[in-house]
């Protein structure tokens, strides 16, 4: 059994999942398996795997057409075996270290459900557009996972980033229930808050991610949904943790979500050009 699982939900991905791939098969970290199923592409994200099939630590799986982002992540969360899982998406990367300082972090804290790191935005050229984002008000060190969730609740934002730049413990995924799209733009944020309410949180100041911002993403789609589906969360914490998380909290969050939601509207309309392959 390897000690950590990567897994990549692979959906139209074809001008990015080589690099993604690479990204995972160029770690240092010598105990992992990479497992990528392409959930019924059409673009030939599938054909630019070829290149690896000879390397014993990938593992391709199809998944059928339908049931969105959440039935791919479970699909490929599923075959992982490893202690501790990452979950890919298909155009992001991992930077250099990032299994083995995530690793460690989690072994040095048993009572921890995940760990996290700052992460770079990419365009789709990769051209660092952020650098350093996420921990947002979080302070750096270990903390009572409720109190993870409140930071996020304050800030109005996925504090915690993207799914490239986390590391979890696969057995409190399987307990908290796996990838849960209630809230489809918070299907990463919700999933991990339900874990934290059961166990640890250790941020990492370091970057070690790089999530890409392009075109055909599907979270740009769901842009104008962001908020209203934030302040949705937002409520469900507080149903959660009463006693951590006030109404207080959630008024200051779903305000700052608000605003948040048109910045991110103004950065895809500004990057809109750098978001296209070639541009």
């Amino acid at each position: 059994m390897p000690r950590v699982s990567v897994v990549v939900p692979a959906f139209e991905n074809a001008p990015f999942i080589a690099a993604t791939v690479r990204s995972v098969l160029s770690q240092r970290h010598s105990d992992f398996e990479l497992i990528v199923a392409d959930h019924a592409s059409t673009d030939g994200t599938l054909a630019r795997l070829a290149p690896f099939g000879s390397d014993p630590r990938l593992t391709v799986l199809h998944t059928p057409a339908g049931g969105g982002a959440e039935a791919n992540w479970r699909r490929v969360s599923a075959a992982a075996s490893g202690e501790y899982l990452k979950l890919l998406p298909g155009d992001d990367v991992l930077y250099p270290g990032a299994l083995e300082l995530q690793t460690r972090a989690l072994e040095l804290h048993p009572g921890a459900a995940l760990v996290s790191s700052r992460r770079d935005v990419i365009d789709a050229r990769g051209r660092v557009t952020l650098r350093g984002r996420g921990l947002q008000g979080v302070p750096l060190r270990p903390l009572p996972g409720v109190e993870a969730v409140r930071c996020a609740v304050r800030r109005g934002a996925n504090v915690f980033g993207e799914p490239g730049c986390v590391l979890l413990r696969r057995e409190a995924l399987e307990a908290a229930g796996g990838w849960e799209a209630r809230f489809p733009y918070l299907i990463d944020q919700l999933t991990y808050s339900k874990l934290l309410f059961a166990g640890g949180y250790v941020p990492l100041a370091r970057t070690l991610a790089a999530f890409r911002v392009s075109s055909g993403q599907w979270s740009v789609a769901l842009a104008g949904e962001q908020a209203r589906q934030v302040a949705a969360y937002h409520a469900w914490c507080r149903a959660q943790a009463p006693e951590v998380i006030s109404a207080a909290d959630v008024r200051l969050g779903d305000r700052r979500a608000r605003r948040r939601a048109l910045a991110r509207r103004a950065y895809y309309l500004l990057g809109a050009r750098g978001m296209r392959v070639g541009a």
